[in-house]
């Protein structure tokens, strides 16, 4: 709805100022310069998407017909809000002026004023109106938009590194917590199997039907203790993981991977390394454990459930993810049922951590009986990405960029309060009619001072002219100089029947001379002669001479 108010409002505008023009008597070829309207409110909704050629048409158009001038500026002002380069938008309201100011110039002999200096000064006139003020008022306001939005994500970004330094500061805890659980719970397992190995001993000679319940203990003990490792040890942050597989400066980089699949081949799993791309040395420390955890994971995998297959790890390291490859083949015997191996939850963890960096995870079984486990992790994680602990403060919508060219930034934009989007639509609405205004007086003024079509010096009496049209070129009798001609005029033509003796005709060619102009008309009112003659005429004394 508001493109189409948008449109409707500089239509009204455009028509206002043909009405007002054409009420002052200015307007020249009306329906051609009300086509011109028609044409530039048709092409004023492309003004966001294609501003280049959409522009200059409009200030073609202005030059052409001043009724086309509240478009112009509406189309001004939305161009220079929505550029962001200051070279671009200078060509684009400088090309704009000199198209109006030409166009006006060169047809004003035609369908302007008159006169070309009168066409420069109306394009002048309209360029002002149509062009420079509102892209003015563009600049500054696109300005100030994007300053504010600027501002904005300023405080957002520090928003967001508080927030972070916050949940730093509740890993940072939660890993000392997690330390003092592995100290104190780990004591104790320790001591645990520690007196079970004990009691093994002292149960061997004593009563070796027990020995096997103590064996039970002491294994129970030291699975409890390994898996409460590998359990607190992802709480610890990078260098600081406890338990004996503590993460370092170099986890997941390719010598990490290497060790890892050494230790499986010292175990009796034929593994196989590809490591393409560099080196994973330069990434961050979060994307070198996932794959450090995605390698370790399904190689422990291969060792619970198939030790005697063949394992394959692939690594690629590209531009812009790392994908991480583990196939094992089929196991030579089904596994034998092993009670308390695992949690369970080692792919879930892993698909869990994969994807809160932005990844992808994928683990299936093949139809050869093998398994696979696939994971693509990005090399530079969005933060968007982290889950935050802590909700975002509300704040408006910033709205652009632009136009985007997605910005849109006018009266509508999305997350202003109703009272100042209303101020905002209606400073808009005024400023447009004041502008409406200007350009009709200044129209008016340019064509007022222009010298009227037909204006220029009288036609000279001539004959064969009636009578009216001799007295309409100001030749009327002077009843003076009618009398300073009577008795000393020359004969009058045959045929006269009256004649005029104008006042501007009578001039003193001499002292004491005076030169007289005779108009004489026959009897259908057709001047059929003008001569010209001298009669005496007589001085007035001067005032002193007076007896």
């Amino acid at each position: 709805m508001r493109p189409v108010a948008e449109t409707a409002g500089v239509a009204f505008a455009g028509l206002g100022v043909w009405g007002a023009v054409g009420y002052l008597d200015f307007l020249t070829h009306p329906f051609a310069q009300l086509f011109a309207l028609v044409v530039g409110v048709g092409l004023f909704p492309l003004r966001r998407r294609l501003p280049a050629p959409v522009l200059p048409v409009l200030a073609v158009l202005t030059g052409l017909a001043p009724c086309v001038g509240p478009v112009a500026a509406a189309t001004a002002y939305t161009v220079a809000r929505r550029t962001v380069s200051a070279r671009r938008r200078a060509r684009l309201l400088g090309g704009a002026a000199l198209l109006v100011v030409g166009c006006a110039t060169l047809s004003a002999p035609l369908i302007g004023p008159g006169a070309m200096p009168y066409g420069l000064a109306l394009g002048l006139v309209l360029t002002a109106t149509a062009v420079v003020v509102p892209g003015l008022v563009g600049t500054s306001y696109g300005q100030q938009r994007r300053l504010v939005r600027a501002l904005r994500e300023r405080g957002d970004a520090a928003e967001r590194a508080r927030r972070f330094a916050d949940s730093e500061a509740r890993i940072h805890e939660r890993s000392r917590i997690a330390a003092e659980m592995h100290d104190l719970v780990g004591h104790r397992l320790s001591l645990i199997s520690l007196h079970a190995g004990g009691l093994e001993l002292a149960l061997e000679a004593a009563a070796p039907e027990l020995r096997e319940e103590a064996v039970l203990v002491r294994r129970t003990t030291r699975d409890a203790m390994r898996e409460l490792r590998q359990a607190l040890g992802v709480l610890g942050p990078l260098g600081r993981d406890t338990g004996s597989e503590a993460l370092t400066d170099a986890t997941g980089t390719r010598a990490d991977i290497e060790t890892l699949v050494a230790e499986s081949r010292d175990g009796g799993i034929a593994v196989g390394l590809d490591w393409t791309g560099p080196d994973l040395d330069a990434r961050p420390a979060r994307v070198r454990r996932a794959v450090h955890r995605v390698v370790r994971e399904s190689l422990t995998n291969v060792h619970r459930y198939a030790p005697d297959a063949h394992v394959t790890v692939s690594v690629a390291h590209e531009d812009a993810s790392v994908r991480v490859a583990v196939r094992n083949g089929a196991p030579a015997a089904p596994p034998a049922p092993l009670a308390g191996i695992g949690t369970g939850r080692g792919l879930t963890g892993l698909r869990e951590r994969v994807e809160l960096l932005g990844g992808a995870f994928d683990a299936v079984p093949l139809p050869s009986g093998g398994f696979r486990v696939d994971a693509s992790v990005p090399t530079e994680p969005d933060d968007s990405s982290v889950p935050d602990p802590v909700p975002p403060p509300a704040r408006w919508a910033p709205g652009e960029p632009s136009g985007g060219p997605g910005e849109d930034g006018d009266a509508g934009r999305p997350g202003l309060p109703p009272e100042r989007l209303t101020a905002h639509r209606l400073t808009l609405a005024l400023g447009l009619g004041a502008l409406s205004v200007l350009m009709v007086l200044g129209v008016a003024f340019v064509y007022a001072s222009a010298p009227h079509r037909d204006a220029g010096p009288r036609p000279l009496p001539r004959v064969g002219m009636t009578y009216d049209e001799v007295s309409a070129a100001g030749v009327l009798d002077n009843a003076a100089v009618r009398a300073a001609a009577t008795g000393h005029e020359p004969p009058r033509p045959t045929g006269t029947a009256g004649c005029v003796y104008p006042f501007a005709g009578a001039t003193e060619s001499r002292p004491g001379a005076l030169t007289v102009a005779r108009y004489c008309f026959d009897a259908s009112q057709r001047l059929i002669a003008i001569d010209r003659f001298t009669v005496p005429s007589v001085r007035d004394a001067s005032p002193w001479e007076t007896p």
